[in-house]
Parts: C-alpha cells; structure tokens; sequence
C-alpha cells in the first residue's frame, strides 16, 4: 500500500512540477509533506533533509561565494573582460564563455550567470553586437563549468552526500574533473563553431527591445478644484481606479514630490506626469475637473526633462529609467506589483515587465513575477541601490563594477582555496571544510553574521530539503529496487555502457520538465539499486545522474541559469530548442563513452 501511495505522491509532484501551479520550493515541501501527512514517512524522515549534508553543505558555500563577490573580486575580473570582449564577437565569445565556465566550477552558477549578463549587455551595446548571440553560450558554459567540480553545483552536492548516506564511497572535490572538461571542451567547440550559425540575431534596440515596446503615451495633467480626485489619496483616486495610470511625478506649486505612494494625497492645482494608453487618455481629456496640458511624450523624453529639472535646483533625487532582471532566487519571484506594494515599499514605478516572449505595459500591477523576468523602473539610484542590495533585481541597463576591498579580498580567497584544498586532499569532507570556512568568513568579519543570513538562497535549501523526501520514500518502500529490477530485466543482458547511456538519455530528458534537484533525489537510491543487482560499479552511473542533471539544454525552464538569459537575451522557445537539442544529444553519446573510460564497471 505504503508503495502505490509513493508512486501517487510522485506523480502529484511531477504534475505540479510541469504545471507550475506553484514555485519549485513550495511544490518539493507540498510533496514532504504528503509523505508525513500519508504515513509513507515519519516525521523525522520527512524533514530529515533538512539536515542532510547536501543541504548543509549547500548553505555554507553560498556563504563562501558572497564573500568572494562581496570582496569585488569578480567585478575587477570583470572590468579586465569587458576589455577584451569589446574587440569583436569572437573574442566576446570566447572571453565570456571561459570566464563562465572557469567561475561556475568553484561559485555558484546562478551568481556567476546574474553577474555575467550585464557585463554581456554592456559589451553588446558598445560592440554592436546582438544579446542573443551572447547570452545562451554564457548559460551553457555555466552549466558545463558546474560539472567540473564537487561544489560546481547543488547537484553534485546532492547526488555525492545522498550516495554516501545509503552506503557509497563519497566523491572527491576533483574525481570527475577530467570527464567533465573533455564533455566541457566538446560543448565550449560545439558553441563557438556553431553559435555564430545556429543563434539568431536579434537587436534589442527592435522591436523587442523592452523600452521601446513600453512607450505609450505620456501626459501631463492638472487637477481643478472642482475636481473629484483633489484631496484623495493615489490608492482612492479615479486617476488609478478607472482610468488605470500610472503616476510618475507630481508637481505642487514651487516644489516636486518624490515620495510617491497610495496614500500620497493628491491636491489642487497639482500638476501630474502620468503614464497611460491612448484609449483612457481620450477619457481623460473630456472629464471634468482636469485639463490635460501635454501628451505624446515618450518615456525618454520625460526622463530627460526631468534630468534637466533636477539640475536647475529642484529638490529630491533625480530618477531614470532602468532595465532590471530578476534573479534566481530573489524573493520578488511569485508576487505581483500589488501584492509586494512595490511603489511605497521601493519607491521606484514598474513601467513594463518582460515575461519569456510577452511584454506586458497595462495592468502591471496584476502580473505575478517570474525568476528570469525583465522590469523596466523607472526609480532613482537609490532606490536601485537598495534593490540590487537586497539580491532582489540585477541591473541590465547600467553596469557599474565595484572596486575591489583588498582587506576583505584576499582572506576570502584564501579562505576559499583552503576550503577546496581541505576537502581535495582529503583532510576532512567538503560538510566540515564548508563550514570552517564560512564561520571563519564572519568571525573575520568578511561578511556581517545577517549578510551570511542573506546570502543563503533559502528558496534552494528548501527545495533540496523537499525533493530529497521523494528518493528516501522511494528508498524505504521498494520503489528504487522495483524500478532497477525492472530496469536489470530489460538491459540486464547489454553492456553496461547501453545501460549507462539509457540512463543518461532518461535523466537529461526528465530534467527538462521536472527540476534538476528532483531528478537527481529520484534517480541517485535508483540507480545504487540498479549497480548493485549488475554486481558492478555504481560510480559511473551517479556520475551520469550528475552530469545528466546539470547538462540540460533543451528548454529555457530546464535549469534556473537557462530561464536567466531568456527575457535580456529576446530569446524564444524554439531558440533553445534548436541551439540546445543538438548540444544534449551530442553529449549524451560523448557521455556515454567518456565515463566509463575514467569510470570502469
């Protein structure tokens, strides 16, 4: 009974994984708590992933990566490849693609992909050169970098710790290197021979561009005294209820007023900068109470003129418009503008969100935000400052590296090498070396105790927490040794390397529509079952779990740094497809091959 309801429980999870009704963290807690609720579980198998290596392990070396990015080492890094990239597209290519992929194998892929993109755009703007050209060969490269290492991804971590718990020998830091860069060199070749064939070129200054689709008509009114919206607050008003503007600045007498929220009072005589259609503004322009002194103004026009405001003496801090991205991870993902109440929280106005394909400019207010998603803000420096600060938007439109801290700069990179060294030469395991370090990154005062807090993208650490209940109920019913029995019988006969690539095939493809981390918790107690009912090796088939898990091209959901580069880069669906579906089956054979030349049965 315990076995049908894990398989129901399962199912339930992969429908909600592809449906995406809910955000990953909250489908992989969904599905533990199914399995404690069902009885499948107790409690403390249930939330034992909670304090599971993987996951421990994960949260320490988040803490090291800010450190590393805190100190401004990459921003230096990165103020050097921007030099190099600005020569032409090949060497953009190259530059970008390796610095990628070296970063991914020792800092955290997202981070290193969210730092990447602006340095990518700004090299497109000042090279000529289309995002889209760019941009999925970074994503790319990140994701082969990750494989190099033990610590290159939370899949490895999670694959390794979870091996060791039912009995396998765990991975060193650098086991499967030499397999992960011959599969590196065979994709970093595939990109730069094919990348400038098969990518598109797209100009972000067409019409895809996010600013250029978020024109609409700009006007400036003045509200009478007879009018039905004096002395009503902007969250009240009919200005917003029924004619859906969006209010950008308001002008009272001999002064501006820049903190602007729903219960800024509107008042006679204020002289309002609106955004709005074309449709309300005819309805603006006959209603009582109001007289519409300018319109047909673009974004940039207003934006210039109140930069030329702003320098004549008037008060407040001048604001500008700004293409911004939100990164994997950030807690603005799942929310709408209305529910975060974005403009009195942040003081910045979202003119336009960038979903995949869609732009949408009306009723911004309503969309739920995605990870990957583009804004355009148009907010001042520090409200931006304060944005970027808090990890929940990376900007896209203005790139501006930090200088490099030397005090802090060296001990992070010292403690860094320290913590790979420890675990590479076996000095103790990854667990105990990751937390060294990262107790050390605060004692030292490197990072304050709430930045360590902060750096921990607690949305992943509950996701593995999640999924890791899926292979322990799989695990503890029989699931995983019913399905590699199965599995015995069908290719039991085969070479081992037919088996090896039938799993291969299987996880990459499960990846692309269920998360990398449920894939790799599903598979890793499968595959052990399946290794030990051959009497062979169970390495090489956790190093294909591993590797198929992190290699995934195919779609732009199936991994957090493909769904990144989406939106700035104006790709579409198919883009992925016909770049990335080439790539995976390229290095599925290659795989194939490859582990069991390091990796013997």
């Amino acid at each position: 009974m315990e076995l049908y309801l894990t398989v129901a429980i399962i199912v339930i999870g992969i429908i909600l994984f592809v449906r995406d009704y809910f955000s990953i963290d909250t489908t992989s807690i969904i599905i533990m708590a199914l399995f404690i609720v069902s009885g499948v579980l107790s409690p403390e198998e249930g939330f034992s992933g909670f304090n599971h290596p993987a996951t421990i392990t994960l949260g320490c070396m988040f803490v090291v990566s800010a450190a590393v990015f805190k100190s401004g080492v990459i921003d230096g890094l990165s103020a050097k490849l921007i030099k190099i990239a600005r020569i032409n597209y090949f060497f953009a290519l190259v530059s970008l693609c390796t610095t990628a992929a070296v970063l991914s194998a020792f800092i955290n892929d997202s981070a290193v992909v969210a730092i990447l993109i602006p340095v990518a755009l700004l090299v497109c703007r000042e090279a000529n050169i289309s995002p889209s050209r760019l941009l999925i060969p970074i994503s790319f490269s990140a994701l082969f970098g990750g494989t190099c290492t033990l610590i290159g991804t939370s899949t490895n971590i999670l694959v390794s710790s979870y091996a060791e718990k039912l009995g396998s020998e765990p991975f060193g830091m650098f086991e499967f290197t030499m397999a992960a860069l011959c599969l590196l060199a065979i994709g970093l070749t595939y990109i730069f021979l094919l990348g400038p064939i098969l990518l598109p070129k797209r100009e972000q200054t067409e019409e895809f561009g996010l600013k250029k689709q978020a024109e609409k008509y700009m006007a400036e009114i003045e509200l009478h005294t007879n009018s039905p919206d004096a002395d009503v607050t902007i969250a009240e008003s009919k200005l917003v209820n029924d004619f859906k503007v969006q209010i950008l600045r308001i002008k009272r007498k001999h002064y501006r007023v820049y903190e602007i929220n729903g219960e800024t009072v509107l008042r006679e005589h204020d002289r309002i900068r609106i955004l709005v259609d074309p449709v309300s503004l005819s309805k603006l322009k006959v209603r009582k109470g109001i007289s519409v002194r300018g319109d047909k103004e673009t974004i940039q026009e207003s934006v210039d003129e109140e930069g030329k405001t702003s320098k004549t003496g008037d008060l407040g801090e001048h604001k500008k418009i700004y293409e911004v991205m939100i990164p994997y991870g950030s807690e603005l993902a799942g929310k709408s503008i209305e529910q975060l109440n974005f403009r009195s929280t942040y003081y910045a106005s979202v003119l336009a969100i960038r979903h995949r394909k869609e732009t949408i400019t009306e009723d911004v207010s309503k969309v739920v935000l995605r990870e990957g998603d583009m804004m355009l803000l148009f907010a001042s420096v520090k409200a931006i400052s304060l944005l970027t600060s808090e990890k929940l938007i990376v900007t896209l439109s203005e790139y501006q590296g930090r200088r490099v801290d030397y005090k802090k700069a060296i001990p992070a990179i010292l403690i860094v090498v320290g913590v790979v060294m420890a675990a590479a030469f076996n000095i103790t395991s990854i667990l105990i070396s990751s937390m060294v370090g990262s107790l050390l990154l605060v004692t030292l005062t490197i990072l304050k105790p709430q930045e360590a807090y902060e750096a921990i993208q607690w949305k992943v650490i509950f996701m593995i927490a999640g999924v890791l209940s899926m292979g322990k109920a799989l695990e503890k019913t029989g699931g995983s040794d019913i399905i590699s029995q199965y599995i015995y019988e069908t290719l039991g006969d085969m070479d081992p390397r037919w088996t090896l690539s039938f799993i291969f095939l299987f996880t990459f493809l499960s990846t692309n529509v269920l998360s990398s981390k449920a894939a790799a918790a599903l598979m890793t107690p499968i595959v052990i079952s399946l290794a030990s009912a051959m009497q062979i090796s169970e390495k090489p088939f956790l190093i294909g779990v591993m590797f198929a898990c992190s290699l995934t091209f195919m779609t732009p959901v199936s991994y957090p740094v493909n769904t990144m580069v989406y939106a700035p880069g104006n790709y579409r669906f198919r883009d992925f497809l016909k770049f990335g579906t080439p790539l995976n089956f390229i290095i599925w054979i290659a795989a194939s091959f490859l582990i069991p030349k390091f990796f013997p049965f």
